[in-house]
């Protein structure tokens, strides 16, 4: 086994571990299984990845979203370390060769979503696997209780009985104690280590701000708080629209979702991340896995959902612990909107089952067929077509993946992929006899490299056409002939979302639906709103303390640099300057009346506010500027008036 500090230092450049991390690594080392719950920023993936990298075999990483597969892909490869994924957008070659080479080659991490566990080949090829770790990612999926609950995880239970020995490390951010009770016991964990970090956050300030021209407020920050930042909103049509505004004040900007082709959206992150561009204004498909340390402020234009959500978005500002703000902006018409929006996320059982049944209509699937099948997706042609309204076949279809039942990927605008599917010596004999292919079939070799032979490859046809000096359909034309005659399989980059049907097709009427759980969710997701409501709309207590007590989390201190705690002092000071005015005015009426009874004194002042002159007393006498004499009456202690 090899060191695990030297493993930090050769792939990631760090001396040392952050505080649980190397506790949390050296408990999965030793085969016991492991809770982590560490605040946005502090460092989860290393706590899965560096054992992995000090042992033999490989880790089934478990994850929900495809785009945060891609980007911890991505992000290990760019370490040197041989990582895959697999998710809906592959074929079946492409998923056959990725879960092979987890066998017979050194594949060291692999990324599946949760419905894959329960596949046929996913059970056989993890059977023959040396898995060395089951890493659950975004765990509190898996809990009722938490705020993005994913029925799919349940299914993790039982894949786990195919790995009796292999200990489950189980990550998130944000779980409360129910969730974590929840994790626990949903992912059978015995005896398992919890490794916790209190998730108050010293260099980041939180304020939220009742604000009319939100604009305005937005504006005002964003000059004030210089550096890099994200606002977060809540329709992809907002992004664009409040991108172009800061453009036209001054600020450079950027709109992302997960609408956009996936060049532009990373061509646009990568331009944030390069500090090109300051400011990204965002849906909340964007921030997860992304590792940028200078984010000096998140400013939330629209309230999320709940404070979970809120507490990892903001998070992403100031990871290099320096100073940063969180900021959320609102109005009362936000507040109701709040409420409005839980309540079109739960369409009504009949519209559900009217969404299914349109489904299985429009790919004409029958009864007890299509499992695990995939098609393009359009939803504005789906709902025209049956005559239903977009905006409820959004949160049905939601809703229907939330249950289990069809599993939806916004994956266009990826890149094409090719794999070669014979080895070096039968390419040669192929080149040989198709001569007009050779020029061709060695560019894309040059291009692309060796990797071509072991796994599916990302390419652009027109980085292709441009150095093979052609164009882009005879680019097209030659892939298509090498695809025909199986010298590659190409995979086109898909131009639409796809829609993956999880199950065999039910009759609508009998679909299984979970009614009473879904009514429970909605209970739920009303509550977490009400307490998004109530940390926005508070002006007393501390809100990194309103936060730390949503997490169950409650011998923390005031931090000091909240809007509340710096208005508190504010007030305070300002209660000083009048308790010490009005103190000087109590001596100098004693030193011209003479003693007095506090009852008697009182009633002189009796249009002052009571607390201000008891606490004007108080001080008086503590500072020994006057005292009581022998009749019980108070005087001023020096003969001489001030």
């Amino acid at each position: 086994m090899t060191d695990i500090r030297s493993v930090l230092k050769q792939y990631w450049g760090y001396d040392a571990f952050r505080p649980f991390q190397e506790d949390a690594i050296q408990a999965v080392l030793k085969g016991m299984d492991a809770l982590v719950l560490l605040p946005t920023g502090g460092g989860k993936s290393i706590c899965f990845q560096v054992p992995v990298m000090a042992s033999e075999g490989v880790c089934i990483v478990v994850t929900p979203l495809i785009a945060l597969m891609k980007d911890q892909v991505e992000q290990l490869k760019r370490r040197h370390i041989p990582a895959a994924a697999i998710h809906s957008g592959m074929s079946k070659t492409e998923i056959d060769i990725t879960l092979d080479n987890c066998i017979h080659g050194n594949t060291k991490f692999l990324y599946v979503s949760p419905e894959r566990l329960r596949t046929d080949i996913m059970i056989a090829r993890t059977k023959r696997m040396k898995v060395c770790l089951l890493a659950i990612d975004e765990a509190h999926c898996i809990s009722a209780w938490g705020y993005d609950f994913r029925p799919s995880y349940l299914l993790i239970a039982d894949f786990r009985k195919l790995l009796p020995k292999v200990p489950v490390m189980a990550l998130t951010a944000t779980a409360t104690e129910e969730v974590r009770t929840d994790i626990l016991d949903k992912l059978e964990m015995r005896n398992a280590r919890v490794f916790k970090q209190s998730f108050a956050r010293a260099n980041l300030s939180y304020s939220a701000f009742p604000e009319e021209s939100k604009e305005r407020k937005l504006l005002q920050i964003l000059r004030n708080v210089q550096g890099t930042g994200i606002v977060y909103v809540r329709t992809r049509k907002r992004t664009k629209e409040l991108a172009d505004w800061l453009n036209r004040q001054g600020i450079s900007a950027t709109s992302y979702h997960a609408g956009l082709p996936f060049k532009d959206r990373s061509e646009r992150q990568t331009a944030w991340i390069q500090n090109r561009i300051r400011i990204v204004v965002a849906t909340n498909a964007f921030g997860m896995g992304i590792d940028k340390p200078d984010v000096r402020a998140v400013i939330h234009f629209d309230l999320p959902d709940n404070l979970e959500a809120y507490y990892q978005e903001a998070g992403r500002a100031g990871r290099d612990e320096k100073k940063a703000y969180a900021v959320a902006l609102f109005n009362k018409i936000d507040l109701e909107e709040l409420i409005d929006s839980i309540e079109r996320k739960y369409p009504p059982v009949e519209m559900l089952r009217r969404v299914y049944q349109a489904l299985a209509n429009y790919y004409k699937i029958a009864i007890g067929a299509g499992e695990l099948s995939g098609f393009d997706f359009d939803i504005q042609e789906f709902a025209g077509i049956f005559g239903l309204p977009v905006s409820e076949t959004h949160y049905a279809l939601k809703l229907l993946e939330e249950e289990g039942f069809v599993q939806l990927s916004e994956s266009f605008g990826d890149s094409s992929k090719i794999h070669f599917l014979v080895d070096n010596r039968q390419l040669y004999d192929f080149q040989i006899r198709y001569q007009e292919m050779d020029s061709f079939i060695k560019l894309i070799l040059r291009m692309y490299g060796g990797e071509l032979f072991t796994e599916y490859v990302r390419i652009s046809e027109t980085e292709l056409a441009q150095i093979h000096f052609a164009n882009v359909p005879e680019i097209l034309r030659k892939l298509k002939f090498l695809a025909e005659r199986e010298i590659i399989d190409y995979e086109p980059r898909r131009d639409k979302p796809q829609l993956t049907f999880l199950t065999p097709r039910y009759d609508s009427s009998l679909l299984p639906l979970n009614v009473f759980e879904i009514q429970k969710r909605k209970d739920r997701d009303l509550q977490k709103a009400q307490a998004v409501i109530r940390y926005a709309s508070h002006t007393k207590r501390c809100r990194t303390l309103l936060l730390l007590e949503y997490f169950h989390e409650y011998d923390a201190e005031e931090c000091g640099v909240c809007d509340i705690c710096i208005q508190n002092r504010k007030n305070e000071a300002a209660r000083d300057a009048v308790v010490d005015d009005w103190g000087e005015q109590i001596t100098h009426f004693l030193y011209r009346e003479g003693p007095m009874l506090p009852a008697e004194l009182s009633r002189a002042f009796e249009n002052l506010p009571g607390e201000v002159f008891l606490k004007a007393l108080q001080e008086l006498i503590q500072e020994e500027a006057i005292h009581y004499n022998e009749q019980g009456m108070l005087t001023p202690t020096n003969k001489t008036q001030p």
